[in-house]
């Protein structure tokens, strides 16, 4: 089977999207497919084939789009900055699909709403498309709303990520979520049909990620007398950390024995950093920005905290698990479903800091079940997140959707 994974985000990137599409590929050469991978580049100057030599550059495609999609024509786009940056690149991005060519691959599987919209325009007859959608685009959008691209025409961006979803979510033979959070999101709110929906939990390569863990980085300093509290991903205002760091603030105010590690980089970094120094934690809280040996620091790291304001289903969560740590996690979106509250993990209402703090003071306090609860999660995830598992399932539902196409097509 010659498959293509495709998405609207730039690749490579840090994120689980980006470690899924990767992963994905080599589970499914490793089967004996043909996998390749498309996206624009960093900058999103180009759209290429990330492993071929296929490329397709942006400035090419402007000055046509630019011509049909003028200001007099098409008004609505332009009355809001974001989405007319949106549906130009949109444009792009499919227009740019379309001449890379598309007809050799039987299977398309898409990674987000705005790249399924995108290829579904431009489908070959006799390929299939499979979506998966790792949030919702949609809901992170009306967060964004709220604060950071809040204007008078706030409410034109929402409507146009709502029918963007909708299209999105509807148009592959079959749309993958991780979890029953998406799956009412997209039949509640963007009427998608029940029956195209299929439930899965996202494959995980953990014998790499446990070889990874054992790479011992000697320049690391790690504190003898102290526990360790570590947070992975995007330093971003939808994460959290803010709160995170506020918890420490409290928990500062009773006991030194802690340190936190924070991994990653975003926009909020900056205010993360002047927020720990103005609550006095600057010799407390550290920021490592990204790293390539995440494995080998969650190894070395004691609790893990994830305080999402709203989340699918991340990738950082699941590693925390393989490494066995015990997790706190808020209960946005679909983290319930991955952690079994005082048995895997511990869960508290999201933004409530004072019970973050609450559960750091259980754990701190109670080593025997901090063991217990991390070594619960490592056998529960290497279990449930194993690669071979996810894979199987995936190709499971590209047969159904190859079915169904030749089934339409008689």
């Amino acid at each position: 089977m010659k498959i293509l994974l495709a998405t609207y985000w730039p690749i490579p990137h840090v994120g689980g999207v980006w470690n899924y599409m990767e992963q994905q590929k080599r589970e499914l050469e490793n089967l004996g497919h043909v996998v390749d991978l498309l996206g624009f580049n960093e900058d999103t100057s180009v759209v290429y084939i990330y492993n071929k030599d296929k490329v397709i550059e942006k400035e090419k495609i402007m000055p046509l789009l630019e011509a049909k999609l003028n200001e007099e024509a098409y008004p609505e786009i332009h009355a809001n900055a974001l989405v007319k940056y949106t549906e130009f690149q949109r444009y792009v991005f499919e227009l740019s699909a379309a001449y890379l060519g598309l007809a050799e691959y039987d299977v398309i599987h898409t990674q987000d709403v705005i790249a399924t919209a995108s290829i579904a325009r431009v489908l070959p007859e006799g390929t299939v498309l499979v979506a998966t959608l790792h949030g919702s685009v949609a809901h992170e959008i009306r967060h964004q709303l709220t604060g950071m691209h809040k204007s008078p025409t706030s409410f034109m961006a929402r409507a146009y990520y709502d029918e963007l979803e909708r299209i999105g979510a509807t148009a592959a033979s079959y749309t993958i979520v991780a979890n029953n959070w998406m799956k009412k999101i997209l039949t509640e709110e963007f009427q998608v049909p029940e029956e195209q929906i299929k439930v899965l939990h996202y494959g995980f390569d953990t014998d790499t990620f446990l070889l990874e863990s054992k790479k011992v980085n000697e320049s690391l300093l790690i504190p003898e007398d102290k526990t360790i509290i570590t947070y992975t991903g995007r330093l971003i205002e939808m994460k959290g950390v803010h709160h995170l760091i506020a918890a420490l603030g409290k928990l500062k105010e009773d006991r030194d024995d802690w340190v936190c590690w924070i991994i990653g980089e975003g926009d909020k970094q900056k205010e993360l950093e002047k927020q720990a120094i103005e609550l006095g934690l600057e010799d407390d809280v550290f920021f490592f920005g990204n790293r390539s040996d995440v494995p080998y620091l969650l190894s070395q790291s004691d609790i893990y905290v994830f305080p999402s304001l709203l989340e699918n289903q991340p990738l950082s969560l699941v590693e925390a698990q393989i490494a066995g740590k015990p997790a706190i996690v808020s209960d946005a979106g679909g983290l319930p479903e991955m952690v079994e509250d005082g048995v895997t993990g511990l869960i508290y209402p999201a933004g409530d800091v004072d019970a973050l703090y609450g559960l750091l003071q259980l754990l701190l306090n109670t080593p025997n079940f901090q063991s217990i609860i991390g070594n619960n999660a490592k056998i529960w995830g290497l279990d449930y997140w194993s690669l071979s598992k996810g894979a199987k399932s995936i190709l499971e539902v590209y047969e159904l959707a190859l079915a169904k196409g030749r089934e339409e097509r008689r």
